[in-house]
This record gives structure tokens, sequence and C-alpha cells, in this order.
């Protein structure tokens, strides 16, 4: 398997481990406090960051990296997971979805800001289509609107695709897996703190469900999904790669639908359809 065909593929397992993501937030926020969420998240997968690396011997980052790693900290570790848990606070996850199908066109256009890439016009064009197709499907679905809940959701997405660029650009020389976990380390001191500090009083009132949220977005959104989606971008590119991001809200519907009891209607299918024709006009025209 080619490099490139490496980089969707793993593009395509972070995909599907970070599209649990919001339902799993929508999930833990209904018994946790949204800040206490964000930092606790941050803190567990620091750690388990910090594990990994000291397990595995890594080698410190150069004194180069450390302001990109504090960008990729600050949006990927903070600031997307404390804006979208907000923005569940007056929006229903299915809403969301409206605004991560901006996301491949944020990653993109950072990806020609901060990782020099250069897509053809070609790749706007099916890039520009394929967001339409999710934000069309998501807007049909009769959504109700929050005004903050969306401005929230709106920097969540900005912030995010600059993360994912940031963290794709240092993956090519660092790795994924240490570009996340450094990252983490990074800002553990800072999440330390304010997990103590926003520590409930009482856990008696979360259930199960909310443990399991907190659980998934802690191991799987903050750590496990952002190894393989950094590597994938570094190997494929940050515009092509990028629009697999397209499917992310399909398969969150999905998961909305199971976990939730949201309606997965025929619409979503032949939506999905359309986005995958996107994503591979798109891939064809990124460099």
């Amino acid at each position: 398997m080619d490099r490139t065909a490496n980089g969707l593929l793993n593009g395509f397992i972070g995909v599907v481990i970070f599209s649990g993501s919001l339902p799993a937030t929508r999930v833990a926020v209904a018994d946790f406090d949204p800040v206490f969420l964000t930092v606790a998240r941050a803190a567990i997968a620091g750690l388990l960051g910090l594990a990994l690396l000291l397990a595995l011997r890594e080698k410190r980052p150069a004194r180069a990296d450390l302001l990109p790693l504090a960008v990729v900290a600050l949006c990927v570790v903070v600031g997307f997971p404390l804006l979208t848990a907000l923005a569940l606070k007056h929006v229903t996850s299915a809403h969301s979805i409206v605004f991560i199908g901006l996301l491949p066109l944020a990653t993109a256009i950072f990806g020609v800001l901060r990782g020099g890439e250069r897509p053809q016009p070609a790749f706007w064009f099916f890039a520009i289509l394929g967001s339409l197709c999710v934000v069309g499907f998501a807007w049909t679905q009769g959504l109700s609107a929050s005004p903050l809940g969306d401005l929230l959701m709106l920097a969540a997405v900005i912030v995010c695709g600059l993360g994912y660029a940031e963290g794709a650009r240092l993956s090519r020389h660092l790795g994924g897996w240490q570009v996340i976990s450094w990252a983490l380390v990074l800002s553990l001191p800072i999440m330390a703190g304010p997990s103590l500090a926003t520590l409930p009083g009482s856990f008696a009132q979360a259930g199960g469900p909310a443990w399991l949220g907190l659980a998934y977005v802690s191991l799987f959104s903050m750590l496990i999904g952002f190894v393989f989606w950094y590597r994938g971008l570094a190997q494929g590119g940050i515009a092509a790669v990028g629009q697999l991001q397209l499917l992310q809200p399909f398969f969150g519907l999905a998961l909305a639908g199971l976990l939730l009891g949201e309606t997965v209607g025929w619409q979503m299918i032949a939506t999905s359809a359309a986005v995958v024709l996107c994503v591979a006009g798109a891939r064809r025209y990124a460099r």
C-alpha cells in the first residue's frame, strides 16, 4: 500500500473514531459541567500521553516545535472540546453537524496557509459542494437554532481546522502519536488544576452513560483518534485527507440514532453517497 493510500486509511479510521465525539459529549454534559468535562478529558488523556512517551522513551521535541505544539494544544486539546461542550448546552448533536460539515473546508484553508499545500481549483469546487451537501442535509432536518450555540460551533470549527493543519505539519517529522501526546503533555499542567477545582462535590448524579461519554472523549477523542488522524494528514496531504471529514457527520448521525434515539432516514444514505463522490473528486484534484 502506497503512502497516499495509507494516509486515506489512517484518516478514515480517525474520522470513524471522531464521529462518536459529539454524541458522547452530548451524553456526558447531561450530568457533567462542560468546563469540568473539557479539563478532565484533557487531563486524563494528558496522563495517558505522558505514560506513552515515557514508556517508549521518546526524545523531547526541538525548541522550534514548542510553539506549534502549543497551538495544537490550544486548538484541539482546549479550544474545540470546550467550545463544543458549551455549544451542546444550547443545540442538539444533530444541529452541530451543520457546522461540522464546514470543518473540511477550514482544514483545507489552513492546510494552504500553514501546510504549504496548493490544491487545484477543481478541488475547491468539490470541497465546497461536499460541504454544502452536509450543511444542506442537516438544515432540512428542521433543526432549531440558537444564536449563541451557533457562534460557539463556528468558533470551534475555526480553531479545530487550525489545530488539524498545524498538527499535520508537525507530524511530518515528529510522528502522529508524538504530536498529540506532546500537545497533551504541554496542556497537562494547565488542565490538572482546573480539573480538581471543578471536580463535582458528588458524583452521585452522574449516571453510567455520562461516565462512558467521559471515558470515550478522554481516550478515543483526545488521544487514539488523533494518532490515526495526524498520521493520515501527514501521509496523504492535509487538503485531500481532510475531506474525509465530510463523512464524519453521517457516522455521527448513525451513532446519534443508535445512542440518542435521533431519526436516521433514507435522506442520510442518499446524501452520504453524494458526499462520497465529492470526496473522491476533491482527492483527485488535491495536488
